[in-house]
C-alpha cells in the first residue's frame, strides 16, 4: 500500500531511496484506523489514488477510538526514540510521548485536522532544500536532514515558517491533535474562529440588504416580507398590506 509521499511523489516503496531504514516508521495501522473512525480523513494507506468514502458519515470518534489511535500515536515516537541520533531530538519526543499519555488519561476527543489542511500545507521547494540552507536543517521529529531525501517532502506549519518537518513525519499527529508539534498553536480552533466571523459577517451583509428578504415568522403558514428599514423601524408587508 502507498504511503502519501509515495502518492504525491508517483514512485513505489522500491524507487523512494528514502532515509535509513530504522529513521522510518510504518503508520500504515494508524491511517487505517483513522480512516475507520473519523469522516474528515482520506484513507492514505490505499494503493489505489482515488480517494476512498468513509462507511458511515455520521460516525463519531469515541473516547476509547481517540485512546487506541494515540496510542499508534506514541508507537511512531516511541519508535523513533530508540535510535534517537541525539538527546534533543530524544527529549522532544519523549515530551510528545508525555503529552499523549495525558490525553489518553482525559478521556481524548479528536480534533486534529482534516486531509484539505494537509493538501494547504505550504512546501518548502525542493531548490531551497537542496541548495539552500533549508536543506541542512533537520526535521524535529526524524532528526533526518532535510536534504538527505532524494524526494524531500517538507511542509511549513502556519505557525512560523521556521516549524518545518517532513510530511510523513508530522501528518499522524496533525490528524490526531490539530496542534503543531513544536509550539502547541491549535489549527483546528483557528480554522473554526475564522468560520464564525465569515458566517457573523454573512449575517450582518443579509440584515443590510433586507429589501426582498422573506423570513418567516412564529406564526405556523405565515410568512412575512421585510420591505425595508426606515428611521421609525421596519416597514413589513405581509400579504400585500403594509403593517407599521
Amino acid at each position: 500500500m502507498s504511503t502519501p509521499y509515495e502518492v504525491e511523489h508517483g514512485v513505489t516503496a522500491g524507487q523512494t531511496g528514502r532515509r535509513p531504514q530504522n529513521r522510518r516508521v510504518d503508520m500504515e495501522s494508524f491511517f487505517s484506523f483513522l480512516h475507520q473512525i473519523s469522516t474528515d480523513a482520506i484513507s492514505s494507506v490505499s494503493s489505489e489514488t482515488t480517494p476512498q468514502t468513509h462507511n458511515n458519515r455520521h460516525a463519531e470518534a469515541t473516547p476509547v477510538d481517540t485512546a487506541n489511535l494515540f496510542r499508534l500515536l506514541q508507537d511512531q515516537f516511541a519508535t523513533l526514540r530508540q535510535t534517537s541520533p541525539d538527546a534533543t531530538n530524544r527529549d522532544f519526543l519523549e515530551a510528545l510521548i508525555q503529552e499523549v499519555d495525558r490525553d489518553i488519561a482525559d478521556l481524548p476527543r479528536l480534533h486534529g485536522v482534516g486531509q484539505e489542511f494537509l493538501d494547504g500545507l505550504d512546501r518548502v521547494s525542493k531548490k531551497e532544500i537542496l541548495k539552500g540552507k533549508k536543506g541542512e536543517e533537520k526535521c524535529p521529529i526524524c532528526a533526518v536532514k532535510f536534504n538527505e531525501d532524494p524526494h524531500p517532502l517538507v511542509v511549513a506549519l502556519p505557525c512560523h515558517t521556521s516549524h518545518c518537518f517532513d510530511l510523513e513525519c508530522v501528518a499522524p499527529w496533525l490528524q490526531s491533535k490539530g496542534t503543531c508539534p513544536m509550539c502547541r498553536k491549535n489549527f483546528v480552533r483557528k480554522k473554526e474562529e475564522k468560520k464564525e466571523l465569515k458566517e457573523d459577517s454573512e449575517e450582518e451583509e443579509e440584515f443590510d440588504n433586507m429589501n426582498g428578504v422573506w423570513l418567516a415568522t412564529g406564526y405556523p403558514q405565515t410568512v412575512i416580507a421585510i420591505r425595508g428599514v426606515d428611521e421609525k423601524g421596519l416597514a413589513l408587508v405581509r400579504n400585500g398590506v403594509e403593517v407599521l
